[in-house]
């Protein structure tokens, strides 16, 4: 069996990674395998947006370490996983912010779950463009609320839970991973 990875990722006011969440999951059933979450205290120090979301219980411990100590864990892991292929909502913003995992395939998850022609579930008076993404409404949270029928659901702003519920978005749309285009 194969396996792939889902990565979020929170940044600091200066747009510095603070936090990756990430898991692997089987390729055929999407479901979870493994899981990491890297917390990056000289990156925390600046604060930001989500920083009061960074240390909630998660149900795997959190690797306090060094930007470069978190990727070269990450890449180790992935090998051991034989993972080549990761997966992020609105994945180039988490690929420009690692720039050390480029060598990977990365696939936009929302590059999916956005487009009509992609999503039975957008409503047929969803305000569209001509090319089938939604204007708004998108976003992970909405997303999820819309694929799940949750209208309770609320994003958690952690890397960890955020990459869980990037996976679910995956697994709702029911979409085989040929189906994803690489960036």
């Amino acid at each position: 069996m194969g396996h792939f990875a889902v990565i979020d990722t929170e940044t600091n006011w200066a747009d510095q990674v603070m936090s990756i969440g990430t898991v692997i999951a089987d390729d055929a059933t999407f479901e979870i395998r493994d899981a990491k979450y890297h917390i990056l205290p000289i990156e925390c120090q600046i604060g930001g947006m989500y920083e009061n979301t960074l240390f909630i219980e998660t149900p795997v411990q959190p690797i306090l370490c060094t930007r470069s100590d978190a990727i070269a864990d990450l890449r180790v892991w992935f090998r051991l996983h034989d993972v080549h292929a990761i997966f992020a909502y609105n994945a180039c913003f988490d690929r420009n912010h690692l720039p050390e995992l480029r060598d990977f395939d990365w696939y936009d998850i929302m590059r999916l779950a956005a487009y009509r022609q992609h999503n039975p579930r957008i409503p047929a008076h969803a305000d569209c463009c001509s090319t089938g993404r939604l204007k708004r409404g998108y976003g992970v949270e909405p997303m999820l609320r819309l694929l799940s029928g949750n209208r309770t659901y609320h994003e958690s702003h952690n890397a960890f839970y955020d990459a869980q519920d990037e996976l679910e978005i995956m697994r709702l749309l029911g979409h085989r991973l040929n189906q994803y285009s690489p960036l």
